[in-house]
């Protein structure tokens, strides 16, 4: 009877690790780096011991998020009612929401990586947006596009309702934004978290 229990015990533990690892992998790796001061950046020329460099996967269309060291190429054009379109996009990286601004645009782009139907989902489709809520002002995000690098900082973030869509629309009048979403909690789809940044600069 033991050792059947402990059986059951180990699958379980096995079935958790396969579902949630991903996530589980991103905070203690991000943890670690906080207390050792390991830093990511798309800045090859700086030569700090702590630093460490982070590449994008293309220069089409894609995200970095030092901080959290999140990679992931952006699915563009992605109609975020569209439960078929998105749930294919996520399972390929982040999606554009279509109709929302490029980078160097005035107006808000809409990048989102929140499909969590179930639970057992968040591996699959929350991973890569798994650790913003870390972010604070100042922090930085950097997207790719079409072989340019636009450089934005984060200047406020929200946990808001599900309903809520006024974030798919300018934020500033007349400034080039971006607006960054997730379910929340993991794993959930109760609630969303917004993280809002500004262009900080542009260089080729």
């Amino acid at each position: 009877m033991k050792i059947f229990s402990s059986i059951l015990i180990l699958i379980g533990l096995a079935i958790i690790l396969f579902l949630f690892g991903p996530v589980i992998k991103q905070e203690v790796d991000y943890t670690f780096n906080q207390l050792t001061g390991v830093r990511y950046s798309v800045d090859t020329t700086v030569a700090w011991s702590s630093q460490r460099p982070i590449y994008p996967p293309n220069t089409d269309f894609s995200i970095i998020i030092p901080k959290i060291n999140a990679v992931a190429p952006i699915v563009d054009n992605v109609d975020p009612s569209n439960s078929i379109q998105y749930l294919k996009a996520l399972k390929e990286g982040v999606a554009h929401a279509d109709g929302t601004a490029y980078p160097g645009e005035i107006g808000n782009m809409y990048l989102f990586a929140h499909s969590t139907d179930a639970f057992y989902n968040v591996g699959k489709y929350n991973a890569v947006f798994f650790l913003i809520g870390h972010l604070v002002p100042g922090d930085e995000i950097d997207v790719y596009y079409r072989g340019k690098l636009t450089k934005y900082v984060v200047y406020d973030k929200k946990i808001v309702d599900p309903e809520d869509t006024e974030f798919l629309g300018t934020l500033i009048e007349g400034e080039k934004t971006l607006t960054l979403q997730t379910c929340y909690p993991p794993g959930t789809t109760i609630k969303r978290l917004v993280v809002l940044a500004k262009l900080q600069e542009s260089k080729q």
